[in-house]
């Protein structure tokens, strides 16, 4: 069957890649870490917060301003320490603020 003239699914790709598959996986990580923390987040500052990436003992948190990252950094010790309480490898969290621009 020739790819270029049928559509695939993302978990038609990652299943026929290895790479993809692994990357899948921890955006699929990543994700859960950030629910499994949620409730630690204040309120107001959680629509700001997206699962960034994981690159071995850290993960990343996208945050939407500098304002919400100067916010989150107070709570960043509670974070990992409930991360490992859960069986999470998490040694630091960056913050990386991305401001979303409007068309």
């Amino acid at each position: 069957m020739n790819r270029r003239h049928h559509a695939i699914t993302l978990q038609q790709a990652a299943a026929d890649s290895p790479t993809l598959a692994r990357l899948a996986g921890l955006a699929r990580e990543s994700g859960e870490r950030l629910k499994a923390v949620q409730s630690l987040i204040p309120v107001m500052l959680r629509p700001t917060v997206r699962p960034g990436p994981i690159d071995g003992d850290s993960w990343c948190l996208l945050v939407g301003s500098n304002a919400a990252a100067a916010k989150l950094r107070q709570v960043l010790p509670a974070l990992m320490a409930s991360l490992r309480s859960k069986g999470y490898q998490v040694n630091s969290i960056r913050l990386k603020v991305q401001v979303e621009t409007r068309p």
